[in-house]
């Protein structure tokens, strides 16, 4: 029996969606508010026009996240949360260029966004199953 034969394809389990967007969650909250703070780390990161797409993408990360929590439009959630891993992690957690005393913490940073993009793409493949 091939691993497609036995594939569960309805909405993904309760308990691993809420611990997944109530974290993404949080993240974009406290985004939200130390927006200040955040705009300043990302200038510092050379992320033009910072003041407006901090908010615009810590927007992104929290309506992907009740979607994908609630199950709500979870395609458009899922890519949400993608869209706004795959921009923001290469940017703000460039672990390559920066010096090395930054590098173990932005490495993990990176390494963290990049395991949460991964669930982020499996969420999407479900809903897209659906």
């Amino acid at each position: 029996m091939s691993e497609t034969d036995t594939a569960d394809t309805g909405t993904p389990s309760r308990f691993g969606r809420l611990l997944f967007a109530g974290g993404l969650a949080i993240l974009a909250i406290r985004n939200l508010t130390d927006l200040e703070g955040r705009i300043a780390y990302a200038d510092a990161k050379g992320v033009p026009s910072a003041d407006r797409l901090v908010p615009a993408a810590s927007g992104l990360l929290l309506g992907g996240s009740l979607g994908i929590g609630t199950w709500k439009f979870p395609k458009l959630s899922a890519g949400s949360v993608a869209a706004f891993l795959a921009g923001v992690t290469p940017v703000m957690h460039d672990f390559w260029a920066v010096d090395s005393e930054s590098r173990d913490e932005e490495l993990t940073s990176f390494l963290q966004n990049l395991t949460l993009l991964g669930a982020a793409i499996v969420f999407f493949r479900r809903a897209s199953e659906n």
